[in-house]
């Protein structure tokens, strides 16, 4: 892993049959890159497949099947990461056979392998943290806790079989009480762990949010970031007072799966009253927040995955992220930012990597 002293870069990415890549074999340097091309010729898939190496997942939200290539069997994607030490990542997926190695060794669990790379991404579909239900925030709340508290991800995972477990039985038309109880008692402890995770975040998080979007809307609104539990008290005598409604809707219908994370823009639900312009603009500053606590937990800068966002922002909000890009990169991290021409925003300077995107192609620009 990681050591605290060390900037985390990717030095090399190689895709097969990867979305509309047949082959790329790409050197990296540490610092900031530019992906510059026309609309659907790969630069997003570039930052997609980065993503899947820090996380194992899109971010585009979709399954293996999608990622790859039209008419082949399955996609790989490896890399060199240089962090106090170099690693070898390898993935490949296919229907039949998924493979995950580190440094040449098989990776059982997901959680041997989170860590070695960490990134940020910054898209359009982040509106929907702003917009959309809560089931987007309290995944934003996970990955980021994911991302810096050991054991958290483990945690979850248990927590989420536990509910669906309950909801099994619960569907039954005469439960099993002794069975129900055993899973209520194992969604009982992973839930309060969660609650408790979650709770000691926002202290930290909610100041650093509120920093970074006054950068960004330059002081213009007044927002508030609050964790809102489904559970305002204790989650066993929670579940107990709600067993009639469970009966009556055959599902688990309280707990920490049903948390928010809320968010106020001048004292107001930021859903309803922003502006496009104001919900993309507190958007950019969770993700902002996100990237700074990473670097703050591991003393590591993340890798930043910058998808077309810069177009949408007018120059004094473009303005107010370049601090966070340039303080990525002279911490010797890396930065990777797609664009079309039109909106190549020539105020970040001179010291980039280039790059031409075309129709799944990647060459120095």
């Amino acid at each position: 892993m990681a050591g605290h002293d060390a900037a985390v870069h990717v030095a090399r990415l190689k895709l097969r049959d990867f979305r509309n890549y047949g082959r790329l074999d790409a050197e990296l340097a540490p610092g900031f890159h530019v992906l510059l091309g026309d609309n659907a010729q790969g630069k997003t898939n570039i930052l997609e497949a980065l993503y899947l190496l820090a996380t194992l997942r899109s971010f585009r939200g979709v399954g293996g099947a999608q990622m790859v290539r039209h008419g082949a069997k399955g996609y790989f994607v490896g890399a060199t990461i240089v962090a106090s030490g170099n690693h070898e990542v390898r993935a490949y997926w296919s229907l039949r056979e998924r493979k995950l190695t580190l440094d040449d060794r098989p990776i059982r669990r997901l959680s041997d392998y989170l860590g070695v790379l960490r990134s940020v991404v910054f898209c359009t579909e982040d509106l929907q943290l702003v917009k959309g239900p809560g089931r987007g925030r309290r995944r934003f709340l996970d990955l980021i806790l994911s991302q810096t508290e050991p054991g958290y991800l483990a945690t979850l995972l248990r927590y989420t079989h536990a509910v669906r477990s309950r909801n099994a039985v619960l569907r039954q038309a005469l439960p099993d009480e002794d069975v129900l109880a055993g899973f209520t008692a194992e969604m009982v402890a992973h839930g309060e762990r969660l609650m408790a995770s979650r709770t000691a975040l926002l202290p930290v998080l909610a100041p650093l949010v509120a920093e970074a979007h006054v950068q960004v809307s330059r002081g213009r609104d007044e927002i508030g970031v609050t964790y809102q539990p489904a559970v305002r008290g204790d989650l066993a005598v929670e579940l107990a007072k709600a067993r009639p409604r469970e009966r009556a809707m055959r599902m688990t219908v309280t707990g920490p799966h049903r948390d928010d994370l809320v968010l106020r823009l001048n004292d107001q639900p930021a859903a309803s009253h922003a502006s496009e312009g104001q919900k993309r603009t507190l958007a950019i500053a969770l993700k902002m927040a996100q990237a700074r606590h990473l670097g703050s937990v591991h003393g590591v800068q993340p890798v930043l995955l910058i998808d077309d966002v810069m177009g949408e922002l007018d120059a004094s909000r473009r303005s107010g992220l370049l601090p966070l890009l340039h303080g990525v990169q002279r911490g010797g991290g890396q930065v990777f930012m797609t664009c079309t021409e039109e909106n190549w925003p020539s105020e970040l300077g001179a010291e980039l990597h280039r790059w031409r995107i075309d129709a799944g192609r990647c060459n120095p620009a």
